[in-house]
């Protein structure tokens, strides 16, 4: 398993933290990727192509010391959830987990709401599970085919919500044919 950040935190989010050692009791290895930006100091995250490009290199030097066939599922929190979800078909992800997903960004009072990224969840075509705060000011994904949303309580952050995030991936781990 690869995790990456959201755009404002680090690999030390408490969710990232609680779905590692769920991962690691479940019999897989996982991989906590920091963003370059990050990496450099810097706050602010990259565009998305250029988040893109240097997750899927990553992933593509993480599984040259796998044994050829292995199955590698991607994810991430909140920014690091998208990026698994646009690049999931490049890095040959067998399934896809997001903590937090930010469906639509909260607009201001009387501002045109903010052009969802649905899509990017739609775009994927292996197993997803999304773990989502149930008070979530970036919304709440819809289930849909091959994507199981887990509504745990809190928001954004999931910290309300851990308990509930590690029993969600423990059950979609157990389910997930490429995890086994």
């Amino acid at each position: 398993m690869v995790l990456g950040h959201g755009a404002g935190g680090g690999i030390d989010a408490p969710d990232l933290v609680a779905v590692t050692e769920t991962a690691l009791g479940a019999g897989l290895s996982v991989a906590l990727v920091e963003q370059p930006y990050r990496v450099a100091g810097r706050r602010a995250p990259d565009r998305a192509p250029a988040l893109d490009a240097a997750w899927t290199a990553i992933v593509a030097a993480l599984r040259e010391t796998l044994p050829t066939g292995t199955p590698v599922i991607t994810g991430g929190r909140s920014s690091g959830a998208r990026v698994a979800c646009r690049t999931a078909a490049d890095t040959g992800a067998a399934a896809v987990l997001c903590l937090a997903f930010p469906l639509r960004p909260p607009g201001r009072a009387g501002a045109a709401p903010k052009p969802s990224r649905l899509p990017e969840l739609d775009a994927v075509s292996v197993p997803v599970l999304v773990v989502q705060g149930e008070r979530d000011p970036f919304g709440m994904p819809p289930d849909g085919p091959g994507r199981i949303v887990a509504r745990v309580p809190g928001d954004h952050s999931l910290r309300a919500g851990i308990t509930g995030a590690r029993e969600a991936v423990a059950e979609w781990l157990a389910r997930v044919p490429p995890a086994r």
